[in-house]
């Protein structure tokens, strides 16, 4: 895990495997096991108790046929049915067909999703925790002007800057200083040794040969540490502060650069102060376009933007302000106070709060623990191997997948391709739009089964001949299949995103949505035992009967669908067409009508039908919102 940056290096090892950090970190990403969402475990439970119930009524039937005299062969034909149509293999289904479009969707929108139940999370993330440079701006970063100290010029600041640079490291600085070095078609000397930017450092130091024979450390970074360790006066920091405070609160990003000259250079040690000041760079970095709108977009729906940078505290304010968080006035604090503020609050701190700035990557896991110590479902942005204890900590792990290291994408759940923020919040329209989705697929199904289920169980135990023969059931998960998979497959708005709670609990279905379904269901499972039970009682005709109970369950089914997906797609119009001509054809064709055992319905029946598929509509619509 060690990375040689520059130069040679002889290496003593002390520790080897999980003994080192690096592979501390990793060994606690492995230790780390996957935490079932909390909507796979709806979908667990949901399924389990609709197992517990089919077997419960499958061994029921079977011991009632029994006793009424049916015989063994009877009794185990009739629960074998009912369990076919009973267990609930639509529901995992379902679940990873819905997961595998929205792991497709993503995709076309420049997110890698690395586990896809990740995207049903990430629809109830609460607070984004991002990265400015890269991901908010567009990590294009153009020398706009360079301020030398007197008497020195311009030629002479960008030089010694570039000498603190590395073009090889590929950072966005680094590059925007060469460009401008070779703009100016100015020679560079031959660099001795580097000291790399690190983030206790927060600077980069070049080493040149002079002429003379003195060696020249050239060193560039943060403009307060570089004012620290420079041997300026008072009254010359405070102007070169004053310079920096102004060009930061424009939001700007701003460098100092500052030498020193030795007699002598000992490898692997570095001046600390005493340094010349040489001047200022000032550069740009646009936000991105289309950022405001997907702040905008998370402020209006209850999402808390917190933006973490390691810039000045007034550049990160005016980018801030620009992107409108805080309503324009954002709150601002450094790093070094967050931690101590929290400690001193009982409530959410941070959900007060808008940018930290100055902030190192190793900061981002308390932060991140703070945020969900008060029930805040946390997405995090990282790029390097430091930031990977806050991307397995936090519920989305986001990786930047343009500049992000390997370490990073590994132990983030989704990778963005093009390192933006307006793809987490599409990401989060998604998260959103498939919950909803699965909710009204889930809906059918649940719908469709308490009358298939129930009528099927309830006839055979009055004693009644068997209402679903094999070949019905065929034709009923004919209908059922394509409809609960297809039709329900909105995509989200994306002018807007849901309001968002806090909590951790999902209800997959409010009362009102338990009322719809208890209520459409019953009222179709009343219909189909009471027209097969008087048919047969009145006319003695099993396959009239069986016709009126099927055409019953195929309307019902077609009403179901229109109701729930309100037709909005042509592929909910096609399946409620075919689920109308499926059911009519497959009663009404003579030929269909042999095969599956039943005989043309008088128009009587037809309009009967039609009639409980209208109110079927309206409560289905009860407690369902999109």
């Amino acid at each position: 895990g060690t990375t040689l940056l520059t130069g040679q290096v002889l290496l003593r090892v002390m520790y080897t495997g999980k003994q080192s950090l690096y592979g501390e970190i990793i060994n606690s990403v492995l230790l780390t096991q996957q935490q079932q969402t909390p909507l796979q475990k709806a979908v667990a439970r949901l399924v389990l108790r609709l197992i517990i119930a089919a077997i419960i009524l499958s061994i029921i039937l079977a011991v009632s046929r029994y006793a009424q005299g049916f015989g063994v062969v009877d009794a185990l034909f009739s629960a074998a049915i009912l369990s076919v149509g009973a267990l609930p293999d639509e529901f995992p289904v379902v679940f990873t067909f819905f997961l595998g479009l929205g792991v497709y969707r993503l995709a076309k929108n420049k997110a890698l999703v690395r586990r896809a139940v990740s995207i049903e999370n990430i629809g109830r993330v609460t607070t984004i925790c991002s990265d400015k440079t890269g991901t908010i701006t567009e990590g294009k970063l153009r020398l706009l002007q360079i301020f030398p100290d007197q008497p020195l010029d311009e030629d002479d600041v960008i030089k010694l800057a570039a000498v603190a640079s590395r073009i090889q490291s590929g950072d966005p600085i680094d590059l925007a200083i060469y460009a401008k070095v070779n703009d100016m078609n100015l020679g560079l000397p031959d660099v001795k040794a580097t000291f790399p930017f690190t983030e206790e450092r927060l600077r980069e130091t070049g080493v040149t040969l002079e002429k003379n024979g003195e060696y020249l450390f050239s060193t560039k970074g943060s403009p307060e540490k570089i004012l620290d360790i420079s041997n300026l006066s008072g009254e010359k920091k405070q102007y070169w502060n004053q310079k920096i405070v102004a060009y930061a609160s424009q939001g700007y990003k701003t460098i100092a650069v500052a030498s020193q000259v030795t007699l002598s250079f000992k490898a692997g040690v570095e001046p600390e102060n005493d340094y010349h000041f040489l001047g200022l760079l000032v550069f740009s970095d646009p936000v991105r376009k289309e950022v405001s709108n997907a702040v905008q977009r998370c402020l209006k729906s209850g999402i808390h933007v917190l933006m973490i940078t390691g810039d000045h505290p007034e550049t990160a304010r005016m980018i801030a302000k620009e992107i409108g968080l805080g309503n324009g006035n954002p709150t601002v604090i450094l790093a070094s106070e967050a931690q101590e503020n929290s400690n001193k609050t009982t409530d959410n701190y941070y959900k007060r709060v808008d940018v930290i700035a100055r902030a190192i990557p190793s900061e981002k896991q308390y932060i991140v623990k703070s945020l969900q110590k008060f029930g805040e479902i946390v997405a995090v942005t990282g790029d390097g191997v430091n930031d990977i204890p806050a991307l397995k900590v936090a519920d989305i792990g986001i990786a930047m997948g343009q500049n992000g290291s390997q370490s990073a994408r590994e132990a983030a759940k989704i990778v963005l391709l093009d390192d933006n923020f307006n793809s987490i919040v599409n990401a989060i329209s998604e998260g959103q739009q498939l919950f909803k989705n699965l909710k009204l697929s889930f809906k059918y199904l649940i719908m469709i089964h308490i009358p298939f289920i129930f009528s099927a169980a309830i006839i055979p135990l009055l004693g009644y001949p068997l209402l679903y023969r094999p070949i019905n059931i065929v034709l009923i998960e004919l209908i059922i299949h394509p409809t609960c998979l297809l039709v329900f497959q909105d995509f989200p708005d994306v002018k807007k995103l849901d309001r968002v709670e806090t909590n951790i609990n999902v209800r997959f279905f409010s009362r009102l949505d338990w009322l719809s379904i208890v209520a459409g269901g019953s009222l179709t499972t009343a219909v189909i035992i009471l027209g097969y039970t008087m048919i047969l009682n009145d006319t003695n005709n099993l396959e009239h009967a069986r016709a009126f109970s099927m055409g019953a369950l195929g309307i019902m089914s077609a009403a179901m669908t229109a109701s729930l997906s309100q037709l909005r797609t042509k592929i909910s119009m096609a399946i409620v067409l075919f689920t109308l001509l499926i059911t009519v054809f497959s009663i009404q064709l003579a030929p269909l009508a042999t095969l599956f055992e039943v005989t043309p319905l008088h128009l009587f029946d037809w309009i009967s039908i039609c009639l409980i598929g209208a109110v079927t509509i309206v409560l289905s619509r009860i407690g369902t919102h999109r």
